[in-house]
């Protein structure tokens, strides 16, 4: 017996209601609304890379829970993004999606081992087959922030640095970009 595989096709016939719907590798994950302070990272990650964006001139677009497309079977939605002009070039088609991997990928982890898992483990594996330079995951609860940049062959994503509150997030990937981690938690209630 075949199993099922879920695409992109199989979303467009889902209702709107108040569920994110994923397709990884043919699985189906279905989320519930995020928490108030998954929201709340989310926009503060989104407004310190707008920041630094305009304030060095770097010629990129920091945007929150953009659809990225990577092929009928791979259809995520992650929470934050940057991605260079040059790739958004190619990447966003007249769907308004992206079908190529932004450079940036942030997933702020919502509550439950499964979400976590699927974050942690499944998410990061597409982002590493897909081209993701880098590949941050944030925890509001425990506040602190989970580096992962591709490792030295160029093929995975591997853990680089867990950073606290206390500590300076920077990327060799985002040119003098540089935040007190305790900045992204600001409005945590």
């Amino acid at each position: 017996m075949k199993s099922l595989r879920w695409t992109s096709k199989d979303l467009d016939a889902f209702p709107e209601d108040e569920k994110r719907y994923e397709i990884i590798d043919g699985e189906l994950y279905v989320s519930r609304q995020p928490h108030w302070n998954h929201q709340n990272v989310c926009s503060e990650v989104v407004t310190l890379l707008k920041v630094w964006n305009k304030q060095y001139n770097i010629g990129g677009i920091a945007t929150a829970a953009p659809g990225l497309i990577f092929s009928e079977d791979d259809d995520a939605a992650p929470d934050v993004i940057w991605i260079s002009k040059e790739r958004l070039a190619t990447a966003l088609q007249d769907d308004g999606k992206l079908h190529d991997a932004p450079e940036l990928v942030v997933e702020v982890l919502s509550p439950g081992s499964t979400n976590e898992s699927r974050d942690r483990e499944v998410k990061r594996k597409l982002y590493s087959r897909r081209g993701v330079v880098e590949y941050w995951i944030i925890s509001w609860p425990k506040r602190q922030v989970e580096v992962y940049r591709r490792d030295a062959t160029g093929v995975a994503l591997v853990l680089i640095q867990t950073l606290f509150e206390s500590d300076i997030l920077q990327s060799p990937l985002l040119p003098d970009f540089s935040c007190q981690v305790s900045e992204i938690f600001v409005d945590i209630i």
